[in-house]
């Protein structure tokens, strides 16, 4: 169970009469989440997510609801906060920030077929595109200078050839970007499949905004192509590679030094993943006994793309 912070019924419906949302019919825990207390809010109006923020930086908490309202006003799939009769999205409830959002319909992918990738592809290269208009700025967490001085903490508890592995990759990616100034824009930060929702193949919305950051546009398009076209052993699946990035350099081309830098992006975000994993597994275990990803799916994966390196970008298609 993913609710930390149990809320009464008597809580949220007081909590919604600052709202122009309707009258509380029902309160349901979302047993799904690893930092945060999840709700489904329903009313005689509307079906809501109710979400009170228990770790993080809370002080970070006003850029998440700017970028929201941004994205949601240009019409991207994203679950823009609702304001209250004053005007205001972050609130306090049970003594924690909370939010209020639409619920947006579907459900995550868990194998995901071509209409699905090129479906997510498109709505992040028109969520990139839009977002090089966006003023706001939290700089990446997780970029390459996070990588070189937390890897230090995981060495011993790899092996040799894994601590070379690593080493040797931080090196490699320190070369392959240093001076290189890429296309800057907002980046979900975490876009995985079990953050997004589909209604059959149609995207319904992108969630868990909470790793966005500005940064380079391809680290973000990295992490996607990594989960969403790959097989279990790591190999990039051909078909959904090709649907994903037609459909994203459709609506944002990548540059030359993007495009050439590619496949190293590929392989600092498998590792960037894979230490993360490392990490929560021997250095900080997770909150509420949750259990934590396995790491040995992106060494598996970095190994891949090491040796076989990236599939060639497609040409894009046009939308229709």
């Amino acid at each position: 169970m993913a609710v930390f912070t149990p809320l009464s019924h008597d809580q949220v419906a007081q909590f919604l009469a600052e709202y122009d949302a309707g009258t509380l019919t029902s309160l349901e825990d979302v047993a799904h989440g690893t930092e945060n207390s999840t709700f489904f809010v329903t009313t005689d109006r509307r079906e809501m997510v109710l979400t009170l923020f228990e770790q993080g930086e809370h002080d970070e908490l006003p850029f998440f609801v700017e970028l929201l309202d941004f994205l949601a006003n240009h019409k991207l799939p994203v679950p823009g906060p609702l304001h209250d009769h004053d005007g205001q999205a972050l609130k306090s409830l049970a003594g924690k920030p909370a939010l209020l959002f639409p619920r947006m319909p579907g459900q995550w992918p868990v194998a995901p077929n071509t209409t699905q990738c090129a479906e997510i592809g498109a709505a992040l290269g028109r969520m990139h595109a839009v977002s090089q208009h966006f003023t706001g700025q939290r700089p990446n967490t997780r970029d390459l200078n996070w990588i070189k001085p937390m890897h230090h903490k995981v060495l011993a508890y790899l092996t040799p050839s894994d601590q070379t592995l690593m080493a040797d990759e931080i090196d490699i990616c320190e070369d392959a970007f240093s001076g290189v100034d890429l296309p800057q824009g907002v980046l979900h930060g975490d876009l995985f499949r079990d953050n997004t929702l589909f209604d059959g193949d149609r995207l319904g919305g992108i969630i868990d905004f909470y790793n966005g950051c500005t940064g380079d546009l391809i680290f973000d398009l990295s992490i996607v192509v990594n989960d969403w076209c790959s097989h279990d052993d790591g190999r990039l699946d051909s078909a959904r590679y090709d649907a994903l990035l037609g459909a994203y350099l459709a609506e944002r081309p990548m540059n030359a030094d993007e495009r050439r830098l590619w496949p190293s992006m590929l392989r600092m975000t498998a590792l960037r993943y894979w230490l993360s994993r490392l990490l929560v597994v021997y250095v900080d275990p997770p909150a509420h006994s949750l259990t934590p990803k396995d790491p040995t799916q992106y060494r598996q994966l970095l190994g891949r793309r090491i040796e076989e390196g990236a599939l060639p970008l497609p040409e894009a298609t046009l939308p229709a």
